[in-house]
């Protein structure tokens, strides 16, 4: 793709200006959104994210917009496991649900800042270092292998080690004061519980950073289409919270299926190694014939197939679950 600077340029701003409208529009008044308000919100985001990946398709090649709409697709299911843990923060630190909108957008825009950094270095060692493809590939099917043997059971995230240190060196009350980081009690000043709750999701943005940006330079090599893919992953997270918050914990099979996800691109990027590969052990530095290059359309289909399998076989056994436990309480 031809991306001009300018072009970077009005994408970032035009990004960051949505973060700030939805900063001044929504957050500022602690408020808990309606399921129509999200609803609303979440189609416009989604319609959006949708219309750019028509635009890239129509003036860019529909290779590159496969490549946007698969990016995108992962993001988007890595964006709302990101959720249930942020929803697992929210119960731990009892936030109440009128505040939890500005912890989400903190998190959201750390998320961003977090992705764009590991964008920029992503694209800077494939650009310069082709054997980097093996090591993305690895991480991958190292995290999928982790996903499986969690059972989609992530370690509390209210006790990490950032959390512990955070109690250890700063003065924390055990009571919120509406939606402020800090509050004075008999003249001295002491951070809020909403302090701890930033600094827990801040490292659960790092740890999925390092989950997302190898997923989806697995399935594009442009800069332009990772980071626009995830931006667009992000916007109308928030409302998505609200708006399936009780949905969240029937994704029993999500942790599954996003092993799935990673160990498929984990494959692809090995594969991809090998067809270009300049490690001088592996066949003596040259490409290796019989790696096949997977095609994106098969990419985006496996992955719309892997979310949506996981997604109705998670409300299948949700459902089966809530009627075993409603015969066993009226027997």
């Amino acid at each position: 793709m031809n991306i001009t600077p300018v072009i970077w340029i009005i994408t970032i701003v035009v990004t960051i200006a949505f973060f700030v409208y939805e900063f001044f529009a929504h957050v500022r008044r602690p408020h808990e959104p309606t399921i129509r308000e999200s609803a609303r919100w979440s189609v416009f985001y989604i319609g959006l994210a949708v219309l750019f990946g028509i635009g890239v398709g129509v003036f860019s090649g529909w290779t590159f917009g496969g490549e946007y709409f698969a990016g995108y697709l992962t993001e988007k299911a890595l964006s709302i496991d990101n959720l249930f843990v942020f929803l697992i923060v929210m119960t731990g630190f009892a936030v109440p649900r009128a505040y939890q909108q500005k912890v989400l957008m903190i998190g959201i825009v750390i998320a961003l800042i977090m992705r764009g950094i590991f964008i920029a270095v992503g694209a800077a060692l494939i650009e310069n270092f082709a054997w980097v493809f093996y090591v993305f590939g690895a991480l991958l099917l190292l995290l999928a292998w982790r996903q499986v043997a969690s059972h989609g059971h992530e370690p509390d995230p209210t006790r990490n080690i950032l959390v512990r240190a955070a109690r250890r060196i700063l003065p924390v009350t055990d009571d919120y004061d509406r939606d402020r980081l800090t509050t004075v009690i008999n003249g001295k000043r002491f951070v809020t519980p909403m302090v701890l709750t930033i600094v827990a999701i801040g490292f659960i943005d790092l740890v999925f950073a390092l989950d997302s940006i190898p997923a989806i330079y697995g399935l594009t090599n442009e800069a332009y289409l990772v980071f626009t893919a995830n931006a667009f992953a992000l916007m109308g997270l928030r409302q998505l919270y609200f708006l399936v918050g009780g949905l969240l914990e029937r994704l029993v099979y999500l942790a599954q299926g996003l092993a799935v996800i990673l160990a498929f691109i984990g494959v692809k990027l090995v594969l991809h190694a090998l067809h270009v590969n300049e490690v001088p052990f592996i066949n003596g530095g040259e490409s290796v014939a019989w790696a096949p290059e997977i095609p994106i359309w098969f990419s985006l289909t496996f992955i719309g197939v892997t979310v949506l399998v996981a997604t109705v076989a998670s409300l299948a056994k949700t459902r089966r679950s809530a009627a075993r436990d409603a015969a066993k309480a009226v027997r």
